[in-house]
């Protein structure tokens, strides 16, 4: 009988290259912003998958459709504040109603890039995430996208 001790279980670490990714389509047409968001970290930062590692980048691409649809709960359309520094000695603020009618995709972005972690990784991760509205039609069809139900609570 051997010895317990002389029992060694090993720990899988991913390497760089080793990490297959696959492509995944969402549809964002009446979904939560957070709950939807917090789910896409997940898939880019590879959390999804029992190989992950923190070091490296285990993500997938994620293909968001209509985020032009996209919700919010409760009266954050219209108290939700977007703050960003000018350079200035002032604040520039706008409320999400006023980002949405600018820029839909920005309200997504912003909320999954604060759910990634701080580091140089997650720059990485980020531009695996695509974007489109409803008027727009997406333009990978070629790595054929897996569809993936996300924000569902």
């Amino acid at each position: 009988m051997k010895n317990s001790m002389t029992l060694t279980h090993k720990t899988y670490m991913a390497k760089t290259g080793d990490v297959e990714q696959n492509w995944y389509i969402v549809d964002a047409t009446d979904k939560v912003v957070g709950r939807l968001a917090s789910d896409i970290a997940m898939v880019l930062m590879g959390k999804h998958r029992p190989t992950y590692t923190p070091h490296v980048d285990t993500g997938d691409y994620v293909i968001v459709t209509n985020v032009d649809k996209v919700v919010f709960t409760g009266r954050k359309w219209e108290n939700k504040r977007y703050t960003w520094t000018t350079g200035y000695t002032r604040l520039r603020s706008e409320s999400a109603q006023e980002r949405f009618d600018r820029q839909p995709e920005l309200i997504l972005r912003e909320a999954v890039r604060r759910m990634l972690p701080k580091n140089k990784l997650a720059v990485k991760m980020l531009a695996k995430l695509k974007l489109y509205t409803s008027d727009q039609q997406h333009p990978h069809q070629a790595q054929n996208p897996q569809p993936l139900e996300l924000g569902n609570k």
